[in-house]
C-alpha cells in the first residue's frame, strides 16, 4: 500500500498565518500538522508515501527530507496549485498508484493515528473514514447511504438534516478501485476540464457506475479539519488530547 498526502494548496483562508508557510506545516501543539500525519501513517506499517506539493513545495520537501530519511517519499509538484482543486492533484498520483493499494489523506487534518488503523483493518476493500459525533452545516463533505450501508452520495451539497456523517479526507482503496478511479480522472480532467472541483465528484462517479464504497466510523477518536483561522486556535486542545 501507498500513501498519498495532497499538499499543495495555498489555504488562503489561513492568511496571514500561511503567508511564509505552507498550511501542513504549521504546529499544533509540538508538532506540524504533517509531522503528526506522516507519524501517523508510519505508526500504521506505511512507508511508501507520495506527496503532491504546490505552494512553497521546498519547505514541504526539505522538512520531509530532513526528519524521516527511513521512509520513502516521492514528491509531485502541481504547479497549478493555485488554479485547481484537489481533484487535479490527486490525477498527477496516477503513475505512481497504479497497481497499488492506496491509502488517501488530506494535509490539513490533525487525527489519532488509531483511524488509519481503522480503514486497514476493515473488511471492506474500498472505504472512507466518516466522522458522526457533530452537527452538520454546509461546509462540509457530507453523506448519504444506501440500504446495504454503502455510500449513495457524497458531497457538501447533501442535506446536512439527511446526511450520516462527515468524510473527514482518509480514504482507502484497493488497487482495482484505483485502477477505475484513475480512468474516471482521466476523463474529468483530460476530456471535461473539470480541475477545480473536489476529489469525491470522482467518487460519485464510480459509485453512479456501481462501485461500492463504505463508510467507517471513527468512532471516539477525534480528529479536525484546518480551514480557517478559528478552526487553527480550537485544535489545540485536540492536539493535547492526541499527545
Amino acid at each position: 500500500m501507498k500513501a498519498v498526502i495532497l499538499a499543495a494548496g495555498v489555504a488562503s483562508r489561513l492568511r496571514p498565518l500561511t503567508d511564509n508557510t505552507p498550511k501542513c506545516l504549521l504546529k499544533v501543539g509540538d508538532k506540524s500538522i504533517l509531522e503528526r500525519t506522516i507519524d501517523n501513517i508510519s505508526a500504521n506499517g506505511i512507508t511508501d508515501i507520495v506527496v503532491v506539493t504546490g505552494y512553497l513545495k521546498e519547505m514541504i520537501e526539505d522538512f520531509l527530507i530532513n526528519k524521516y530519511s527511513e521512509l520513502n517519499f516521492t514528491f509531485i509538484f502541481n504547479e497549478k496549485y493555485d488554479s485547481t482543486n484537489n481533484i487535479y492533484s490527486l490525477w498527477m498520483t496516477k503513475e505512481e498508484l497504479l497497481g497499488h493499494d492506496m491509502l488517501l489523506l488530506d494535509s490539513d487534518i490533525v487525527f489519532d493515528s488509531r483511524i488509519i488503523g481503522l480503514l486497514i483493518n476493515s473488511d471492506h476493500e474500498n472505504c472512507l473514514a466518516v466522522r458522526s459525533d457533530h452537527k452538520l452545516s454546509e461546509e462540509e463533505i457530507k453523506l448519504l447511504l444506501n440500504d446495504d450501508g454503502s455510500i449513495k452520495e457524497i458531497s457538501k451539497v447533501v442535506d446536512p438534516n439527511a446526511a450520516v456523517g462527515e468524510s473527514i479526507g482518509i480514504e482507502k482503496f484497493e488497487k482495482k478501485f484505483v485502477w477505475r478511479l484513475f480512468t474516471i480522472l482521466d476523463i474529468k480532467i483530460l476530456d471535461n476540464h473539470e480541475v477545480n472541483i473536489f476529489y469525491e465528484a470522482a467518487f460519485q462517479n464510480a459509485m453512479n457506475s456501481g462501485a461500492k464504497i463504505y463508510p467507517v466510523d471513527v468512532e471516539n477518536y477525534k480528529c479536525m479539519e484546518i480551514d480557517t483561522i478559528e478552526d487553527f486556535e480550537s485544535v489545540g486542545r485536540l492536539a493535547k488530547e492526541l499527545s
